[in-house]
């Protein structure tokens, strides 16, 4: 990895210029702009000149900049990996958060843009853009970061490149990684390569939960824009998952490893077809119980008890997604938000992930974790999502938005009201997520607002409701204003 300083005179440039003087004309590549730097890691030659536009690119004028672009064909596909690949090769992906949000928030505004109507596709992207732009320029303060290009001699063979990439992450040795994880990209499967990193991802509990969401949204990303710019990506996520302490975690004991070294052995004692069980409501609040009171191992060891029990594993994750929200009803905040959007990488990595072993190990740590986020966050007793209760009567979906602004108790009273007495619950969901890209700006609502909606349909249909309106303690509300980048967005696109 090295560090490409060019680019701190290139982001003061242009500071004066106005907001939509671009629209008018579409920019052009020259040839001595397409030259790249030898010391930074270089992309495929068809997307690479945008990349370098949106790298290049004032904040103050980049949405004008890539609209004009679409306006002449751009398509969807290629500014969403341009956006990816700028963030891996431009920001220091440690810590796993902060100023690297940019990167992880990529997936979110991505399903944003799915569910959003067509006349809305773009907001959610180009917000993305100018949040690369901000983390960017933080980066450029911080040290001017820059991914360098793999060194090719030590790039092992496809023989040789997983069992490199597993001593290199158990010796937490980064130049062994980063050869390693080059080999994979190059030589091996996208889902072995997925399984690879969806262990690593959840070993250890530093950076409240980061590592895990980034596997999740980087794969995630990857399916979306293809898995021939699976190099670099893997290579940025490789580096943030050796994000350790100032000692080597291989040789010492530190409390976020612990969960990892326990459940490594605890998972050999689960029964032989244990994803096969009975779906109990007992057992859901009966996990619940311990996540809220009981320490990270109890945890661990009452999953296995379920599991052994043949207890279903959706009862456990039923109490795992019940509680992360629960958390953040009782002390909205940084550090119970992430219990829930960690919750849902580890869950989706869970679904994804083909071996195993790491299928239960990731069950047994998201359950350590939220435990760990519980006592992290100072979290205390208060409100049970299993427990509390609607307003009388049934409110609109205008009335719920418009108390989310004012008061979130009440808000969400109001919405379990219209949950359960609504058919179908797409209205509520559209209108959340409507209000994240109008009015959100951080990419904490969109990396929440994503996770939610998508885990409403991941729990048990008698606890949808709940869960659901728990989440309007993170939400947008309606009486909040458009954000500016709405109208530079609308505006650029003509």
């Amino acid at each position: 990895m090295s560090v490409h300083p060019s680019r701190r005179q290139v982001l003061q440039t242009g500071a004066a210029a106005g907001a939509f003087g671009f629209l008018s004309r579409i920019p052009s590549v020259r040839a001595e702009e397409a030259k790249l730097d030898p010391k930074q890691v270089q992309f495929r030659p068809e997307i690479e000149p945008l990349i370098r536009m949106i790298e290049e690119a004032p904040r103050q004028r980049v949405l004008e900049e890539v609209g004009a672009l679409i306006k002449k064909g751009t398509t969807y596909t290629e500014v969403l990996s341009a956006l990816m690949l700028a963030g891996v090769r431009n920001i220091q992906p440690r810590p796993v958060g902060f100023k690297f949000h940019a990167v992880l928030v990529v997936n979110s505004a991505h399903l944003a843009s799915l569910n959003s109507p067509d006349s809305d596709r773009w907001l959610p992207i180009f917000w993305a853009l100018d949040q690369f732009k901000s983390s960017q320029a933080q980066d450029v303060k911080e040290g001017n970061w820059t991914m360098a290009p793999v060194k090719e001699s030590e790039v092992p063979s496809a023989e040789k490149a997983r069992q490199m990439f597993v001593e290199g992450m158990d010796q937490w040795d980064v130049a062994k990684v980063d050869a390693a994880t080059a080999g994979l990209a190059r030589t091996v499967g996208a889902h072995e390569v997925f399984d690879l990193f969806a262990k690593y991802g959840s070993r250890d509990f530093r950076d409240i939960g980061h590592k895990a969401i980034y596997v999740a949204n980087s794969w995630r990303t990857l399916q979306a824009i293809g898995w021939r710019h699976s190099e670099p990506v893997l290579r940025s996520l490789g580096y943030a998952l050796l994000q350790g302490s100032d000692k080597n975690p291989a040789e010492n004991s530190f409390g976020a490893d612990l969960p990892g070294r326990m459940n490594e052995k605890l998972l050999k004692t689960i029964r032989d077809g244990w994803q096969h069980g009975l779906v109990a409501k007992e057992a859901t609040a009966e996990m619940l119980g311990v996540l809220r009171s009981g320490s990270w191992e109890e945890a661990s060891r009452k999953v296995v008890e379920f599991l052994n029990k043949k207890i279903s594993p959706q009862s456990i994750w039923d109490a795992l997604f019940q509680h992360a929200s629960e958390m953040l009803m009782r002390q909205p905040g940084i550090v119970s938000l992430h219990a829930s959007t960690t919750t849902n990488a580890m869950h989706y990595a869970h679904q994804q992930t083909s071996n195993d072993e790491t299928r239960r190990f990731l069950l047994l740590q998201n359950a350590a974790f939220l435990t760990m986020f519980r006592d992290r966050g100072a979290v205390k007793e208060g409100v049970k999502i299993d427990e509390f209760e609607p307003v009388e009567g049934v409110p609109s979906i205008e009335e719920i938005f418009a108390e989310v602004s004012g008061n979130k108790v009440v808000a969400a009273q109001k919405a379990l009201a219209y949950l359960k007495s609504a058919k179908n619950p797409r209205p509520f969901l559209d209108e959340a997520q409507r209000l994240i890209y109008l009015k959100g700006n951080g990419s904490h609502d969109y990396k929440f607002s994503s996770a939610v909606l998508e885990d409403y349909y991941h729990i048990t249909g008698g606890m949808r409701d709940r869960f659901l309106a728990a989440s309007v303690y993170w939400l947008q509300g309606s009486k909040k204003k458009d954000t500016d980048l709405v109208v530079r967005t609308r505006t650029a696109l003509g």
